[in-house]
């Protein structure tokens, strides 16, 4: 089954049990509400300025499209396609029109989405290693503590190091958030060098047979030759001892920062070998395009997403979860 056709059962009524359950549905319809209810203001306003689809309209609409963070390059693509939607289907009415744009979004969004793989790359047998990076302030330390929360719930063995030794701030709280996650953390003095952090935590990861290692780093973005070589040299420490690894290599964003987040993806892709993406704060803002924005223009997979401030409300990105807590209750129907 489709996006699009998740998203009309969501509109008729029926559940999208298939893809995951209803209760990660309901988190995925209440964190988007923000963005859902500001997408739809701005699509209610764009029908009520104009009564015919001009090219007045699709110039309007690509502002719209825009200022919804979906990304410049995506509301361009959308606006041609409609172009010819819009004259194939003779579509009139505002709800045909409107429908034919959320359609349009959503085969875009599933068409640049092929081969993309969400699921985290956790090891069947032996260490699994996932190194965060991301600028300070985006909720790096707060997600690698809600992530040792569930692998600890799901009975793994887990060990968190504190590799952001530029901040004592930062060693102290994932020292608190390994203390709410009942995780161990495995740290060295404010300022001391972090790939021998990583060295003691992947002996002791050794030594205790542990299934997963997840690894804060520093986030100096404005100095990028020193984040890049601190990087590298934590990946050979790792790659030394576990000579697959890092396993993930995620890169946080803060939702709610819009087309900013984007700029740091484009900056830490040049800066390191990212593979997937945290997105945390989505419930907190009307920016839940920025992932339509991502996945077209940077081709990264967001593979874990934040709908919450609870210790259990990060989530494992579902594409059909998404894209129906976007645009469920937006489509229009056609016989008004």
């Amino acid at each position: 089954m489709g996006f699009f056709d998740k998203i009309k059962k969501a509109f008729t009524g029926e559940t999208a049990q298939e893809t995951e359950t209803v209760e990660v549905q309901e988190k995925y319809d209440k964190g988007l509400e923000k963005t859902r209810k500001t997408f739809g203001e701005r699509m209610n306003e764009l029908f009520a300025n104009f009564r015919t689809v001009d090219e007045d309209f699709f110039e309007e609409l690509e502002e719209t499209l825009i200022g919804a963070d979906v990304g410049f390059d995506t509301a361009i693509k959308i606006s041609e396609a409609l172009r010819q939607e819009v004259k194939l289907r003779n579509a009139k009415k505002p709800a045909e029109v409107q429908n034919a744009i959320i359609e349009k979004l959503v085969d875009l969004y599933e068409a640049e989405g092929i081969n993309e793989v969400n699921e985290l790359n956790i090891q069947p047998e032996g260490l699994t290693v996932m190194l965060f990076v991301g600028v300070n302030g985006v909720g790096k330390t707060t997600s690698i503590g809600k992530l040792a929360h569930q692998y600890k719930q799901e009975g793994k063995k887990v060990l968190l190091a504190a590799a952001d030794t530029f901040r004592a701030g930062a060693i102290d709280q994932l020292v608190v958030w390994g203390e709410r996650a009942d995780v161990e953390v495995v740290r060295g003095k404010a300022g001391s060098d972090p790939a021998a952090v990583v060295f003691d935590a992947l002996k002791k990861a050794k030594e205790q047979q542990a299934d997963i290692l997840l690894v804060d780093t520093a986030g100096r973005l404005q100095n990028k030759v020193n984040l890049m070589n601190e990087l590298e040299k934590i990946k050979r420490v790792i790659q030394r001892e576990v000579p697959e690894a890092p396993h993930e290599v995620l890169l946080v964003l803060d939702a709610t920062t819009g087309q900013n987040a984007m700029v740091q993806a484009k900056q830490f892709k040049e800066t390191t070998n990212v593979t997937g993406l945290v997105l945390t704060k989505l419930d907190g803002t009307a920016k839940g395009g920025i992932v339509l924005a991502i996945r077209n223009e940077l081709h990264l997979p967001v593979k874990l997403v934040g709908l919450g401030e609870g210790i259990d409300d990060l989530e494992m990105f579902d594409p059909n979860d998404f894209v129906v807590g976007l645009f469920k209750g937006l489509l229009k129907s056609e016989n008004d």
